[in-house]
Parts: C-alpha cells; structure tokens; sequence
C-alpha cells in the first residue's frame, strides 16, 4: 500500500494555510513553535505533505478550525486520488453529469455499498457519457473502481449545494490554480468578446485548439459544440465541463488538429480559436500539399498563418472566424504573401489589437482576427477594419489593460457592428478606422493596427494640457493644505499602554481576518494587491468559481501578503462592493471595539512589518496575525484614528499630484514633438 493511500488524503503547507483562513508563513512559524504539528507523510523537504485527518485533528485542538468546508474536503480527496488530479476529475464530472442528468438513478446507487455502486454505474455512466459525448467517445468507457466511491459521492453532495456546473467548476479552477505545468488559458473576458465578434445566431462552433473549453462555453445559443486538442487530459475535461454547461451536443477529441482533424465535415458556423503560438514543429513537412492551404502555404515560422486556414477551411459559406494572435504576426515579411491574399479575396475582416495584459503572454498586446470564408458571387469588402483598444483601456476607470474589459469589448463591439452594417466606422484617431486594402497591398502588408491610425491629438492638445496644469496646480494647493503640521514630543513620561495582536485581537472577536481569493460566482470587481499600492478602484476580474465571494465594506482594513511597500487600505465607500484578490488579508474590525483608521494606522509601522515578516527561499511574507497595537479605548483609538486619516488625506493628494505631473510631462514632450503645442 501506497503511504499516500495509507495516510489518506494529503495537503500541502498551502492548503493547510487555506483551511485555516491564514498566510503559509503562520504555517511555518506553527511547525517551529509546536512540537506537536503532525510531522510530514509526503511531499519533499521543501514541499511536504501532511496527512489531512492529523491536520484537522491539531487545527481543532488548537482552536484555529471549526469545520472543514465540503468544497475543500472534496478537493482533498481530488489530491488524494492514486492516477492525480485530472482522472479524478475525470471521474468526479463523469459522476456529476449523472446527478445532473439521471438524478433519480443516482439516488438508487447511492443506497449501496461502495463495491456494489462501482458495477452498478459502469453502464450508467456509459449511457449518459455516450448520450452527451457521441458513442464512440474514450470516456464513455470511464469505469471508476471501488475506491473512487467515496469522491465520487462527496462530489454529489456538493452538487447538492452548488449545483452540478459549478461543482465542477470549482474543483476545474483549483486544480488549474494548483497544476505545475502551465496550461494554455484564455481570460472569461477574452473569450465573450471573441464569442460576441462570432455574432448572433451562432449554431455550431468549433476550437480546433480547446484547451479546457473556456472559448466554446462563451458561446450562447449553440446547438453543437465542436471541441479538439491535442492533449488528452486537457481534451477530456474540456468535455465534461461543455457537458456539464448546457445542452449543446458536444464532440470532443483528443489529437493534433493540423496533423489529424477530428471534425473535417461539416462546415460550422463559427470557429474560435486561441491557437499555440510560435510553434516550429506544427507540421510544415508533411502538410505540404494539404487542400487547407488555400490562401498559400505557410512558411515553417508562420504556425499562426496555418491556424488561419485551418479555421477558414472548416466554416460554411459565410462563417466567421474569430482567432487570438500574437502582434508579430500581423507584420512578418515571411507572412506578407498570405496576408495579401486574404485581403485581396475578403476572407481577413478586422484585426483588433488588444491592450498588453489582456491575455497570456501578458506582456505584449495580442490581436484578434476576424475572418469570415468568402461566397463565392459576394464582391470582397473594400476596406479592413483596424481597431486599437489601448486608448480605451487607458480611459477605462480602473486604468488597467489587464482588467479593463466592458471599455474594451464596447470599443471593439461598436466598431465590428458599424462596419458589419454599412461596410465603413466613423473613424477615432488612435481607436478604429477602415482603411481601404489597396493602401495595404504594399511590400510589406502589414496589417498592426497602430500603423495606420492617425495618433490621438497628444494630451488632448493645448487646451487638454491647459486643463490638466490646472487640476495640478489645485491638487499641489490641497497637499500644501493637508501637510500634517510639526511633531509634537509625547508630554511627560506617562507609561505606554499595554499592546495586544490582530491574533488575540481576531480570538476575542474584536474584529474577523480573510485571505483574498479574487474568485467566486459572482459577478463584482476584483480589488488586486496592485490596487492597494496605487491607491486606486478595484482593477481586476473575477476568476470564475464555486465560492460564494466575500465582498469588502467600509471600515474594512486590506494589507498586502507579500512584505513589499508599507501600505494598508482602508475601504471606503468607493472600493465597498469588491472582492479581496490573492494575496492581501482583509481585516474587518468591529465598529464597537476598534476603530479601523487606528488599526490601519498602527499596522503599517516599520516596526510592525519588521516584527511580522517572514523569508521563504527569496520572498518576504507578512502574517498579520503577529502585528501589534496598543490596548486603548474606543475614544482614545479616535485620536489616533483622525490624525492617520489626515495622514491618508496628504498622501492620496501627493499621488494624485505626482500622476498629474507625469501626464502633464509627457504631454508637453508628445505636442513639441508632433507639432500639436508650440515652443
């Protein structure tokens, strides 16, 4: 017998920092302090793993757990499965689709013993998988032994309360959160724009490069869902979890679709893809004469220009294609011939750069290509559409490419809309613009959108940088009014009170201590660690999940992870209404016992953050649970409280003067250089 197997489920110092609502660095300090933490059963010297039942046992002991969640108990047994996450998962949402779809079967195999349950439903889920998957699907023959029972039937219960989809989803995203290699995601808020450029009355859509599903499960209204990878384990949960979404037919298949197309016939829709980038071995030698290459044969670097064809290849007269890209591929001299032919017979529409961030890489700013397969008596449109969302991401409140979607897809909708409907947009400096395809045909063909939108005026001209000089001028006036007057010396030599922690604070109720997740089910902004440095509104979005997210209130203290910058937050009624993302604590005081200008005040010392930070390997971590405060009463605490809210007033000014001051450099330097403002 495996030790794993022997000691049950296993959690890593992670997890047992989540079960306990507390950073891994108070894990490490419990395993120096207590002699009694239950040694390791697994892992290695650096990552170990400890049994979950001896850690609930100590968690208990020591008052720092009431009751593991059943979500977190069902992930467990997710870890603790012999083949590793993805068959459990495999066999989880196989069961899963039973409860959704033959609840009444479920209950009658619930009611007997594991081994008798295991043959009882082999050819229940046989049936559903082969109704919902197609008949000859590999996973028709799932087939979970005695073993997995007691997962499976966890998985059910949780079901129960979430509901099939979401059970799935929240186990989905925790192993995606927790999987070493890295897997080929694309943001909810890509993938919905993409769907919307497919357009409406989409039926039948397919992802020759589906990764985990997220673009097909953006498509509303679909009646089959056409699903391939080139990964098994990836091209397996991608069917399950289209499966569990709605009641599209879904067909799904595990191999390389340039080398080996699973779905060749028939014709779809729509197709969405976000294929491998920059790949050498995509098949240039033996696809040489392959009847896809219609507009050319790619070159062996133009990997991306084969994904084109490939989804040009497989729409029906009229379909539209929607592909994420990298920018490079837009301008390469190795492409231009390619590029020509698209433009000349129609098939390229619009080519969309998006704002760096959006989208893995994130440090460069990917295109969207819209493509749509040519009729053959249709004349091919006289112009392609350019569209550059930076502008617009930059305007968005949040000031976020990373984040900045509903500005994005407004942009991007609006202008698609205009030229699907008159053929033309109303051009926006710097944001879209048709640009006729015989000003395109040129040596180079290069289709990057900045290239051929005329600039914004720089800083909105003279009369912009005469606006923004006098926000300064007053936001300069404001700081020198809130500067905090000369430090008076404490009067005499009276005693310093007696000093108390957030954790005996958090033990005796005086207030409550979160860890930010930035995911959830539902629909709020995410208040990210970059958001608290800045001083500015929530920027981030929410990751899709099974949790009911914890929303921030005013009065609420946010403090960084991560031993950087001194900052802690205190929420007002600006940043109410968000959910706390990874890597910040939320500290909720109770009104009647502690101010939170005080408890802010006081946690960000320099003493303070000396006292509660810890190293990993090259990290420095804050638990939050060793700061220190002094033991005052409520109206002494508002002494303190008053002067460091003044503190906070000054600083917010002094940002925003500083951020003033750099619009107001630059634009000078853009207007000089382009003309716009004169010396």
């Amino acid at each position: 017998m495996s030790q794993q197997s022997a000691a049950g489920a296993e959690v890593t110092a992670g997890e047992v920092a989540r079960l306990a609502g507390v950073g891994r660095a108070a894990v490490s300090n419990w395993r120096r302090r207590h002699p009694d933490f239950p040694r390791p059963v697994g892992g290695t010297d650096t990552s170990p793993s400890f049994a979950l039942a001896e850690v609930e046992d100590w968690l208990r002991v020591q008052g720092k757990l009431t009751e593991v969640p059943l979500r977190e108990r069902v992930w467990q047994q997710v870890c603790a499965h012999p083949g590793g996450a993805v068959p459990a998962l495999v066999e989880a949402g196989a069961a899963l689709l039973v409860v959704r779809d033959r609840p009444t079967d479920w209950l009658e195999l619930t009611a007997v013993s594991d081994a008798r349950m295991a043959v009882l439903l082999r050819p229940v889920l046989g049936q559903v998988l082969a109704a919902r998957l197609g008949a000859g699907h590999p996973l028709a023959a799932v087939a979970p032994p005695p073993a997995a029972m007691p997962l499976l039937r966890a998985a059910a219960r949780l079901a129960a309360e979430l509901g099939a989809r979401k059970a799935f989803e929240f186990l989905l995203h925790r192993h995606l959160d927790t999987a070493t290699r890295s897997y080929p995601l694309t943001p909810d808020g890509l993938a919905e724009l993409m769907a919307a450029l497919a357009g409406p009355g989409v039926r039948t859509v397919l992802d020759p490069a589906c990764g985990t599903g997220t673009l097909l499960r953006a498509v509303r209204g679909a009646t089959a869902l056409y699903a391939q990878d080139s990964s098994p384990e990836l091209a397996a949960l991608a069917a399950l979890r289209l499966a569990l979404h709605g009641s599209a037919r879904v067909r799904a298949a595990a191999a390389d679709s340039l080398r080996a197309d699973a779905f060749p016939r028939p014709p779809v829709d729509a197709v969405l893809c976000h294929p491998p980038f920059n790949e050498r071995n995509w098949g240039h030698e033996e696809l040489a004469y392959d009847p896809r290459w219609e507009y050319g044969f790619p070159a062996r670097t133009e990997s991306e220009l084969a994904w084109v064809q490939h989804a040009l290849a497989h729409l029906r007269e009229g379909g539209t294609a929607v592909l994420l890209m990298p920018p490079a591929v837009a301008a390469r001299r190795s492409g231009r011939r390619i590029r020509a032919d698209l433009l000349r017979r129609g098939a390229l529409r619009a080519v969309v750069a998006l704002p760096a961030g959006a989208a893995p890489p994130y440090g460069i700013p990917l295109h969207l290509w819209v493509l749509r397969r040519p009729a053959p008596v249709a004349a091919p449109p006289a112009g392609l559409l350019l569209v550059d969302t930076a502008t617009a991401a930059a305007a968005a409140p949040d000031g976020r490419s990373r984040t900045a979607w509903p500005a994005v897809h407004g942009t991007v909708e609006a202008a698609w809309t205009a030229y699907e409907r008159t053929g033309g947009v109303e051009e926006v400096p710097g944001v879209s613009r048709v640009v006729p395809v015989i000003e395109l045909l040129d040596d180079d063909v290069d289709l990057t959108p900045a290239r051929h939108l005329p600039p914004p005026a720089a800083g909105g001209g003279a009369a912009g940088l005469g606006a923004v000089r006098g926000r300064l001028d007053e936001t300069l006036a404001r700081a020198a009014r809130l500067a905090p007057p000369p430090a008076d010396p404490p009067a005499g030599a009276a005693g310093r009170p007696p000093l108390t922690t957030v954790g005996e604070l958090a033990r005796a109720g005086a207030l409550s201590l979160h860890t930010g997740t930035g995911s959830g089910t539902g629909t709020a902004p995410v208040l990210t660690v970059q958001d608290v440095y800045a001083g500015r509104g929530p920027s981030g979005t929410l990751a899709a999940a099974a949790d009911e997210p914890l929303l921030t209130a005013p009065g609420d203290v946010l403090v960084p992870v991560a031993g950087g910058p001194r900052v802690v937050r205190v929420v007002d009624a600006a940043t109410a209404g968000a959910v706390p993302g990874r890597g910040l604590h939320l500290l909720r005081p109770d009104p009647e016992e502690l101010d939170p200008w005080f408890l802010a005040g006081f946690l960000r010392g320099t003493a303070n953050h000396r006292r509660a930070s810890s190293h990993a390997s090259t990290a420095t971590r804050l638990d939050v649970r060793r700061f220190r405060l002094p033991r005052l009463p409520p109206a002494q605490q508002e002494r303190y409280a008053d002067r460091f809210r003044a503190l906070a007033e000054f600083e917010d000014a002094l940002r925003e003067a500083g951020r003033l001051g750099e619009q107001l450099v630059q634009g000078l330097h853009d207007g000089l250089s382009d003309g716009t403002v004169t010396p």
